[in-house]
């Protein structure tokens, strides 16, 4: 019986490890803290699919293109929007009670750079938690090994190929072997100052494959968010709050989304996030504010539960005063390079979800594609790992060295502060030479001490040096990715493939 690792259980480690199990595998699902402590279960927006007559998913493919400015990987982008409405059926049939409209259909939301609406939700603004909860469920009543508060500390690699990974539970480290290892641990948003990611976010599976020698890319393209709450800790305020009709305003009370983008504040994110910072720069720091006034108590309440009892938490009514907002880091469409089965560059190790690479998001992830993308790509790399018999080649991008600078003289204390502070700074929202430069020589000389640090800090300033090698090699602006040194950047400019219409869908 072939048996299987999953490591991580937010929507794509569980349906990854579903599939496994429902193909006859023997699989343990490994996750750092509760079943539920997931990125999935406080994915607010919902998820995108194409589920109506008035929809197409050469619409769809066409719409994750262009928010990834060109750079997706059409394959890729194919086999999300089209296998999509099947893992929709799927996460119905396993429990997900999506919202739906009187006559009985799915209720259908529009978000920023979508064409139509196709977003579906679940609970309004608490789809991630509903997905969470039933994949839970299909994992407590099956057969998966499920351990909770084990910590992945590194693959273990014999002959060339990923046999298993080392853990540690309660202060007790041991080795757990394995035909195969899915990683799904999701992404990093803990190496910036802000973001909208929980705690649990450091990076774990991406340094650990890099441990490995597996292949990365597309590091530099890191996802901020525009609207996180700027009162108290930081809390995602939903892209479908202005798919709905909110809208952002500076001090002045002008919509100043507009002189970014035609789309104003339905843009893509890495537009309006950075239209949020000048606006925020030009009026001495101060958050923007988004103002969703005009859609009234009611609807704020019904349509996001989660989200009004925050903001009124904070002492705030978003239904009579606009409320503070500020950018905050969310997302990586980079991570460890796959094929289209999950299958990395290391035999024996696949990667999920947001810890991998699998070209759909180009340079900067369409709005709700990303819980698509874990149900999708989930479901391929639990069928692969149960039936590979032979390790095809994965094709990669050329390798993108560490950056070749001096350890900086005089770089400060190391601490995880600092390094989510100096990577905001210098690698965050817009980019410079010497910004990177900088980050990079304060990064090397904390590299070079030799005093214990625990394991999530290795894995951050790991996954910061490739971060920042990757952003300086990338020396032009697309997508997430804004050079300010570049004479030519322009953060309305999108490219889009002239072959972009005859995505064959």
């Amino acid at each position: 019986m072939t048996h299987v690792i999953v490591v991580g259980s937010g929507i794509a480690g569980l349906t990854a490890a579903l599939h496994a199990a429902e193909r006859g595998c023997r699989v343990a699902v490994v996750t750092k803290g509760a079943l539920a402590d997931t990125n999935t279960r406080w994915a607010q927006g919902g998820i995108a699919a194409v589920t109506g007559a008035d929809d197409s998913l050469a619409s769809h493919a066409a719409d994750t293109i262009t928010a990834g400015a060109g750079l997706g990987d059409r394959d890729a982008v194919q086999t999300l929007v089209t296998e999509g409405p099947t893992r929709i059926a799927e996460l119905v049939r396993r429990g997900v009670a999506f919202d739906r409209g009187a006559d009985g259909d799915f209720a259908r939301g529009l978000e920023a750079a979508h064409a139509r609406p196709r977003v579906l939700h679940a609970g309004g603004d608490a789809t991630g938690a509903a997905i969470q909860s039933a994949l839970g469920m299909a994992a407590r009543a099956g057969t998966l090994d499920v351990r909770e508060h084990t910590d992945l500390r590194d693959l273990v690699v014999e002959g060339g190929r990923v046999v298993g990974i080392d853990v540690e539970s309660g202060g007790v480290r041991r080795r757990l072997r394995a035909d195969a290892v899915i990683l799904a641990t999701g992404g990093a948003g803990q190496l910036y100052a802000h973001t909208t990611n929980p705690a649990s976010a450091t990076g774990d599976g991406i340094a650990a494959a890099l441990r490995a020698g597996a292949a990365v890319a597309d590091l530099e393209f890191v996802q901020f968010h525009p609207t996180a709450l700027a009162v108290g800790e930081a809390f995602l305020v939903s892209e479908a709050v202005r798919g709905d009709g909110a809208v952002l305003i500076d001090d002045r009370g002008r919509r100043f989304a507009f002189d970014a983008h035609p789309d104003g504040e339905l843009a893509p994110r890495d537009v309006v996030a950075r239209a949020n910072a000048r606006a925020m720069a030009a009026q001495g720091g101060r958050p923007v504010r988004l103002d969703a006034t005009g859609l009234g108590a009611a609807r704020l309440t019904q349509r996001f539960p989660t989200i009004d009892a925050a903001v009124r938490a904070r002492g705030l009514d978003w239904s009579r005063e606009p409320i503070p907002v500020t950018p905050a880091a969310h997302y990586f469409m980079g991570g460890v390079v796959t094929d289209l089965d999950g299958r990395t560059t290391v035999p024996g190790l696949y990667a999920v979800g947001e810890t991998a690479r699998t070209g759909v998001h180009g340079a900067n992830r369409l709005a709700s594609n990303s819980l698509l993308e874990g149900a999708v790509f989930g479901a391929r790399a639990g069928e692969a790992a149960a039936s590979d018999t032979a390790w095809p080649n994965v094709d990669a991008p050329a390798a993108v060295p560490l950056a070749a600078v001096a350890p900086a003289a005089d770089a400060p204390p190391f601490s995880r502060p600092a390094l989510q502070q100096l990577m905001w700074d210098d690698a965050g929202l817009v980019r410079d030479d010497a910004g990177l430069r900088q980050a990079a020589g304060v990064l090397a000389a904390w590299s070079a001490e030799t005093h214990p640090r625990d394991t999530e800090d290795d894995a951050l300033l790991l996954l910061a040096r490739h971060v920042v090698a990757a952003a300086l090699a990338r020396t032009v602006s697309v997508g997430a990715h804004f050079r300010s040194d570049e004479a030519s950047s322009s953060p309305t400019a999108v490219s889009v493939p002239a072959t972009q219409e005859a995505l064959a869908c």
